[in-house]
């Protein structure tokens, strides 16, 4: 009995019934006696006669588990024709698996939510069939399962083989679980080709966050020439990938919308100091996260000019081509310019070598030792990662009122790698080659650094030469080592050299003899020279020395190296300044690649100091040439007269 006082005839739990035996009850019972048996198809016709009963009545049961939930209709399929074919085929439906035993009952979830408990005496429901109210939409049916019997409840466990199916796969979208009715179109394949992305195809966002001047496009010439080849980021002036095809950029970007730059968390601005120091090096400001985002491959470019300009007051109109020589592909990070017997005015030097360098760059540091000048150039988004810089001077010659003989020398860190230059003068003359290996022994002893900066491997420094206690080294200037031939033979062998091989040449250059011998600059190395001899120049021509003196063709002018791990140094070119030629002496350059390190935070930082006075200056003179560019040319084409004859 329920509790409406409605009898349900039950089956005896010593068996369990069959899945075709489940049906839905009316609210008058369906007595079934348990020694009349009759046969199935029989008991099959009545369940059907009382489900249609049941569906006309609109009720069900109390003691009949509800059908399962079934999803909304869409409006469009509320129709009286359609609902009627709904239910007619659920009802379908229902019957079939009633007599299916491969079917399920209900799904998981209907078992979980109704879950009926057999009555004592280990009688089991006998069925229901699951039907949708006709009377409100709305209104959504509950599942039809029974969890009595071991069968159901094995049933109730896992989905039915159509749920387990693909969606895809799944037949008439109005049948099984109800879905929606909506027409789904299938996918329109193209006709043709599809258009070409964007060479740029990153999201607006992220392209306007790796937007950067648009003014050089050097970075989408090297992808075209080079393509495949990794890109030597810092050798160029900062303009990232704006033509290219690669979303590298965008991918790095998207730690921050705003700008290229890495975001700051407010927790690390609160709790850390960069100068604190950091004893791994993990994290530090000069450490591996830094130096590998502005220098991947971990090399730095390194431009070196020596000149010795012959104390001349009036300096070249134009210095492009000694420090932007026309055949290489990008600007360095660090220009380094020593200069011997320089002129009377050394600021208005250090300006014109701000305004060539253009706003790109700003002026490090400068010293001086009476005529001998060394500057160091820094671009300016590398300045932050310098150390204070150092410098020392040593005087080779005392008697010498004008200090024209000595050596000066610079010395700074960055991020962990500690540099030297040395710029210097040796005595002159062709036979004296004791006198300057003299010279240069003073020098590696008696200069004085580093005084306050760290050393970087102090287990490879000597106290006695200032080159060991550096990472990397480099020397250079007018070291006025001769050609040991009379002038007459070396202009035989030059004119005999062809495609720039000048072995034959230096097989009597004295400084390449001292340091095959070892008593002079111990540790450095030279690139392979393949320029003709700089040294000496009748002023403002290519013919060497035409006075009475009639000096011999020597490569008095040189750039030495030397570093503390092999291969740290990677020379691109060693070659001289032909172009220049206010001076008895062509300028030689150099451009290195040079391997760095990350530091740590125990190196005193210059803090981003630089000559600001020099930077102005230097600025304004390039807008007022260019403004003096424009009016001549101005003034050019206006000044034009057409003549009609």
């Amino acid at each position: 009995m329920t509790e409406n006082g409605e009898e349900c005839t039950l089956h005896q739990s010593g068996e369990a019934p069959a899945k075709g035996n489940s049906v839905a009850n009316d609210s008058k019972p369906i007595k079934t006696s348990l020694v009349d048996v009759k046969s199935p198809s029989e008991h099959n016709d009545e369940l059907k006669i009382a489900a249609a009963d049941k569906l006309a009545g609109g009720e069900f049961s109390p003691c009949q588990p509800r059908p399962p939930l079934l999803p909304r209709l869409s409006r469009s399929s509320r129709s009286g024709s359609v609902e009627e074919t709904v239910r007619t085929r659920r009802l379908r439906n229902s019957q079939e698996s009633l007599s299916d035993p491969a079917e399920t009952g209900s799904s998981t979830d209907s078992l979980r939510e109704d879950q009926t408990v057999p009555p004592p005496g280990g009688f089991v429901l006998s069925g229901a069939v699951a039907i949708r109210n006709n009377q409100d939409s709305n209104v959504r049916p509950r599942s039809a399962a029974t969890t009595g019997s071991p069968v159901f409840r094995d049933r109730g466990s896992s989905l039915s083989e159509y749920e387990r199916r693909p969606r895809s796969q799944q037949s008439n979208p109005t049948d099984h679980r109800g879905r929606s009715a909506k027409l789904r179109l299938s996918p329109v394949q193209p006709t043709g080709t599809l258009p070409a992305l964007e060479k740029s195809f990153a999201s607006a966002t992220l392209r306007a966050a790796n937007r950067i001047d648009r003014d050089c496009l050097d970075y989408a010439v090297l992808a075209r020439e080079k393509l495949g080849e990794r890109l030597h980021r810092n050798l160029s002036d900062s303009r990232l990938l704006e033509n290219m095809g690669s979303d590298s950029a965008s991918v790095n970007s998207m730690r921050s919308t705003y700008s290229v730059l890495s975001p700051i968390r407010p927790q690390d601005v609160r709790n850390r100091s960069f100068l604190e120091g950091s004893v791994l090096g993990s994290g530090a400001l000069l450490g591996a996260e830094e130096l590998d985002r502005y220098f991947p491959d971990r090399r730095v470019g390194v431009y070196v000019a020596t000149w010795n300009m012959q104390g001349e007051k009036g300096l070249p109109t134009n210095l492009d081509d000694l420090l932007l020589p026309t055949d290489s592909e990008f600007a360095q990070d660090f220009y380094i310019i020593g200069v011997q017997e320089g002129c009377p005015d050394r600021r208005e030097w250090e300006t014109r070598l701000q305004e060539t360098l253009g706003p790109y760059y700003v002026m490090l540091y400068a010293a001086s030792h009476g005529v001998l000048y060394l500057t160091v150039f820094v671009r300016r988004d590398l300045i932050w990662f310098c150390s204070e810089v150092e410098h020392a001077t040593v005087t080779t010659r005392i008697i010498s009122q004008i200090k024209t003989k000595g050596a000066v020398g610079i010395a700074f860190t960055f991020f962990g790698t500690s540099f030297l230059f040395i710029t210097s003068h040796f005595t002159s003359g062709d036979a004296k080659v004791y006198e300057r290996i003299l010279d240069y022994n003073k020098i590696v002893e008696a200069l004085a650094l580093p005084k306050g900066l760290p050393d970087t491997n102090p287990y490879r420094s000597t106290p006695s030469d200032v080159t060991t206690r550096f990472d990397q080294v480099f020397w250079f200037g007018d070291f006025n080592f001769r050609l040991s031939k009379d002038r007459t033979d070396v202009e035989t062998i030059m004119n005999r050299t062809a495609g720039g091989e000048m072995g034959p040449l230096l097989e009597h250059d004295q400084l390449s003899k001292e340091m095959k011998d070892g008593s002079i600059f111990k540790g450095f190395q030279e690139a392979p020279i393949h320029f003709y001899p700089t040294y000496k120049f009748d002023i403002g021509c290519d013919i060497y020395d035409t006075t009475s003196k009639q000096r011999t063709p020597s490569y008095t002018d040189r750039i030495l190296f030397r570093n503390r791990q092999a291969d740290d140094i990677k020379v691109l070119k060693y070659t001289s300044c032909s172009n220049i030629k206010t001076s008895d002496h062509r300028p030689v350059i150099g451009v290195f690649q040079v391997k760095l390190r990350p530091g740590r935070d125990n190196i005193p930082l210059g803090a981003g100091q630089f000559d600001r006075g020099l930077y102005l200056e230097g600025i304004r003179r390039r807008i007022t040439r260019e403004l003096k560019r424009r009016e001549a040319m101005k003034n050019q084409s206006s000044s034009t007269i057409c003549t009609i004859s």
